[in-house]
């Protein structure tokens, strides 16, 4: 669960950038569908303090086709950083989503 304020924004980008559909969506609530992808977008709890994205760490896919998906959106998206095969095995890059989460994208890589 993606928390934003910009629950239109949000799917906007999911589904005009990076190719997602809306699911559903209501006030204050989002369903994002792509493969076997299943995002969810929500106001932020109003219990706890929210100024902006709170994770610390990144939203990691797994995919077949991470080339194919870094063409299609480097020109696109902000890049948190470019694709290149890594020493632990992974074909991979990251973006950020218009609320600032880090999304990952990677496969193995194939000798």
């Amino acid at each position: 669960m993606f928390w934003t304020t910009e629950i239109k924004a949000t799917v906007a980008f999911y589904t005009e950038v990076l190719g997602f559909e809306c699911g559903a969506m209501e006030e204050g609530w989002a369903i994002l569908l792509r493969d076997e992808i299943e995002v969810m977008a929500a106001y932020p709890n109003p219990n706890v303090p929210f100024d902006g994205p709170m994770f610390t760490g990144s939203f990691y896919i797994n995919t077949t086709n991470v080339d194919e998906l870094w063409n299609a959106w480097k020109d696109k998206c902000t890049i948190c950083y470019p694709i290149e095969n890594f020493d632990y095995g992974m074909r991979e890059f990251a973006i950020y989503d218009n609320n600032d989460y880090i999304l990952q994208f990677g496969q193995p890589v194939t000798r």
